[in-house]
């Protein structure tokens, strides 16, 4: 059984930073592309990071690009968001997802498997 279980997420002021864990079971994401998305409320779900399965490409939304990094560490079978910079238009639940498609796919009907998420409140 897949679980991606998600973490790190919190309260935190304006300009702060927050890093967020995905720790992956059942599936070893060093075959898998993993991506981040968040979904405010109210909204739809959008995409935010992805990271193909080796680390050495990325792909961001253009509102995230330069504060926010994702990383893996395949050893640990875990996916980070480091998030910088952080204002109260990131507050939002943040979701872990793995998928078989290419790093630059942003679509959420592409995602196989998807975590609970982790809420982000970001006080102005």
């Amino acid at each position: 059984q897949v679980q991606l279980v998600e973490s790190g997420g919190g309260l935190v002021q304006a300009g702060g930073s927050l890093r967020l864990s995905c720790a992956a079971s059942g599936l070893t994401v060093s075959t898998w592309t993993m991506d981040w998305f968040r979904q405010a409320p109210g909204k739809e779900r959008e995409f935010v990071a992805a990271i193909n399965w080796s680390g050495t490409n990325t792909y961001y939304a253009d509102s995230v690009k330069g504060r926010f990094t994702i990383s893996r560490d395949n050893t640990k079978n875990t996916v980070y968001l480091q998030m910088n910079s952080l204002k109260p238009e990131d507050t939002a639940v943040y979701y872990c997802a793995a998928t078989g498609r290419s790093y630059y796919y942003t679509m959420s009907g592409g995602m196989n498997y998807w975590g609970k998420g982790t809420l982000v409140t970001v006080s102005s």
